[in-house]
């Protein structure tokens, strides 16, 4: 049951006793005013309104726009009337109108429906016609009309929150069931296609020659069929030039790219990028709960990760492994891209950059310092390369 629908049960039964409360206010009326006979027949086809239309205003489905424009002109048309059937002098005393505080239902319909907007709309037309009916802004006015304005907005108001967080539920219980769902996938697939990929890759690595290659492939999609289970379905691979080495070129095939949606401003896991570059050669470490950036930053660093995998295709050669450690501090996130080649020489970085080439300088620190961050870099000859990035929260 949506969590809207107790409310329009309540407006359901709240119409019905204004009607009576309605009624009975105008009977103990009836000797002082000036045309009772015409007030009758608009009682009448007020009672013949509510409890015909009782079903229309049972749900959000059935209680319609226009049947609500319907339900206030109804209301209008009775206060338009009181100037016709009360007196002049019982008008100015501040007798009620024909309607009385069955308006408010009209009025509360719309609220619910539609919302706070909606519901203060239809107030303040209420209000003007109250304010003419008494051809003039009276105090009693001012208070029925603030009451009004203030019922119809915080119903409206409280009505959209609870739509918001029944969406947000509905969504939350969508990727729940669909995590489940994976989590089952993955101890089928686990049993079964990744121990035979698993398989392949050791035999293959043990036989060497081409059955080699054929493990090295067995075990790269091993890797993207284990995040795959573990991450859901990767987005369009919309892959930046920075990550068109070998390394990365093989996670695209594999499905495994990442791309962020930069459009939105929701935070991006960046995890979920990270771990899409993992590899036969590429080993990526992260944190058990989500490490959360904004869309722009997650894609930068996830291109800066990109690059330096490039430098290690491109400087290591085609058998080093590389290893990707992600940690999330309180005060800043750090990745660091680690390999086991041979290291830059002393001065290699200033010479490249003195000679235009900008891989380091640009695609990696120049990435970090647009974000506010710090790239460093540690290459001992002889003991690999070490590429520290630093993001502050």
């Amino acid at each position: 049951m949506s969590v809207e629908q107790p409310l329009w049960q309540a407006l359901t039964w709240f119409r019905v006793l204004t009607l009576g409360y309605a009624v009975v206010g105008y009977a103990t009326k009836y000797d002082h005013v000036a045309r009772p006979e015409l007030g009758w027949v608009y009682m009448a086809a007020l009672a013949v309104w509510t409890l015909g239309t009782f079903r229309k205003v049972a749900s959000a489905e059935a209680c319609t726009y226009r049947f609500l424009a319907a339900d206030i002109g109804m209301a209008l048309t009775g206060i338009v009337l009181t100037m016709a059937v009360e007196t002049d002098d019982r008008i100015g005393d501040g007798a009620s109108t024909l309607p009385s505080i069955w308006t408010a239902g009209a009025v509360l319909g719309f609220a619910i429906k539609g919302g706070w907007r909606w519901g203060a709309s239809a107030a303040a037309g209420i209000s003007v016609a109250t304010i003419v009916q008494r051809k003039g802004l009276a105090q009693e006015n001012i208070h029925n009309i603030v009451l009004l304005l203030v019922a119809a907005s915080a119903i409206g108001y409280i009505v959209e929150v609870a739509r918001a967080s029944e969406r947000t539920l509905a969504r939350a219980l969508q990727i729940e069931a669909a995590t489940r769902e994976r989590e089952r996938l993955a101890r089928d697939i686990h049993d079964s296609v990744l121990q035979v990929l698993s398989m392949v890759q050791r035999r293959g690595t043990a036989l060497g020659g081409e059955a080699a290659e054929l493990g090295r492939m067995a075990g790269e999609q091993e890797i993207a069929l284990r995040a795959l289970v573990t991450d859901g379905p990767p987005p369009d691979p919309v892959v930046p030039a920075a990550r068109r080495s070998r390394l990365s070129r093989r996670a695209v095939r594999a499905g495994t790219a990442p791309a962020p949606d930069e459009n939105t401003d929701s935070p991006v896991d960046l995890r979920t990028l990270l771990a899409r570059f993992a590899s036969a050669r590429v080993t990526v470490s992260e944190p058990g709960v989500p490490v959360l950036l904004p869309p722009t930053a997650a894609a930068e660093i996830a291109a800066a990760v990109g690059a330096a995998l490039d430098n290690v295709d491109l400087h290591a050669g085609a058998d080093a492994q590389a290893w990707i450690l992600v940690e999330d501090d309180p005060d800043a996130v750090l990745v660091t891209i680690r390999d086991d080649g041979p290291g830059i020489p002393e001065g290699r970085l200033a010479a490249a950059e003195a000679e235009g080439r900008l891989g380091v300088a640009q695609s990696i620190r120049g990435r970090l310092k647009d974000l506010g961050g710090t790239a460093e870099l540690v290459s001992p000859p002889g003991q690999g390369t070490e590429v520290e990035l630093r993001i502050p929260r």
